[in-house]
């Protein structure tokens, strides 16, 4: 069984990012976490993740429409 809460050092890399990324991400709010403990340990919930994805999908998503990749003998 997958735990409910991930470190940061957890988040990073199930994103393939660096630690300070995260920890940027969750400081800015762009990431929902929690702190936790007497020393406020970031904690993020494996749901708010999985959340925080399908919603970078659909941003891309919405980019790449808005975008289209134009061939370049298109261009001439």
């Amino acid at each position: 069984m997958e735990p409910r809460f991930l470190l940061l050092s957890d988040v990073a890399a199930e994103l393939n990012v660096s630690d300070s990324q995260v920890y940027h991400m969750v400081r800015s709010g762009e990431l929902p976490a929690i702190k936790i403990g007497g020393r406020g340990q970031w904690r993020v919930e494996r749901a708010r993740l999985e959340e925080y994805i399908a919603a970078k999908y659909a941003e891309t998503a919405a980019w790449v429409a808005k975008n289209p990749l134009v061939d370049r003998e298109d261009e001439a």
